[in-house]
């Protein structure tokens, strides 16, 4: 706990804050959901630049943690800042149809499948991104380049899903269509605790093998 305080406080770059509490735009009526995660894979592209700029890795080194806890710190870091923004926009899903907001035109809605789709494209991103960056433990430019092809892939499939007639249940608050989104919405949550785990042992391995 004491290393993860550390991370929050020292470690985290500003606009992670920022970017956390951007899950409120699900309320803008028409704009491109998928890039509120964007913002959310932004944000440990910045905080690792941040800290290869602080020489982070090298005071963080001198502390008594091993390189095992070193990673697990700025996992968890990332965890709670993206999970937070998937948790602060729910309540702006429920305000939007309180006004009764418009569906949106630009593609997908902030709908149960929408939720689901956010945590496999973090999920994904992560799991390309701490590898990489931990196979040297400074390249995070590289590393972002790296994940950030496959997510915006992703984000256009998604974007682009709710525009096929026969998908047009993944864009619906109907309740009916809600429960058939619930799938992707488990299927989200276990990729997303599968592919932390493995990225977490994957950047372990490759660290232990860095000479700082």
């Amino acid at each position: 706990m004491k290393l993860l305080y550390k991370e929050l406080t020292l470690a985290a770059h500003p606009t992670s804050i920022v970017f956390a509490f951007l899950g409120c735009l699900v309320i803008v009526p028409a704009y491109p959901y998928t890039v509120i995660f964007m913002f959310g894979c932004l944000d440990p592209y910045l905080t690792f630049i941040n800290a290869r700029e602080t020489n982070d890795a090298w005071y963080t080194a001198i502390l008594p943690v091993t390189k095992r806890e070193i990673v697990k710190g700025k996992c968890l870091l990332i965890i709670i800042f993206q999970l937070f923004q998937l948790l602060f926009s729910i309540p702006f899903v429920f305000l939007r149809n309180v006004l009764d907001v418009k569906n949106n035109p630009v593609g997908i809605d902030a709908t149960v499948a929408w939720y689901g789709f956010g945590l496999i494209l973090y999920a994904v991103f992560d799991l390309v991104f701490f590898p990489a960056f931990y196979k040297s433990g400074y390249k995070a430019g590289k590393s972002f380049i790296l994940a950030a092809i496959p997510m915006l892939i992703l984000m256009i499939g998604v974007e682009g899903s709710v525009h096929i007639p026969v998908l047009f249940w993944l864009d619906s608050y109907k309740p009916e269509h809600l429960l058939l989104q619930l799938p992707i919405l488990l299927f989200g949550i276990l990729c997303y605790a599968v592919f932390l785990t493995l990225a977490y042992r994957m950047s372990v391995k490759r660290f232990e093998k860095v000479d700082l």
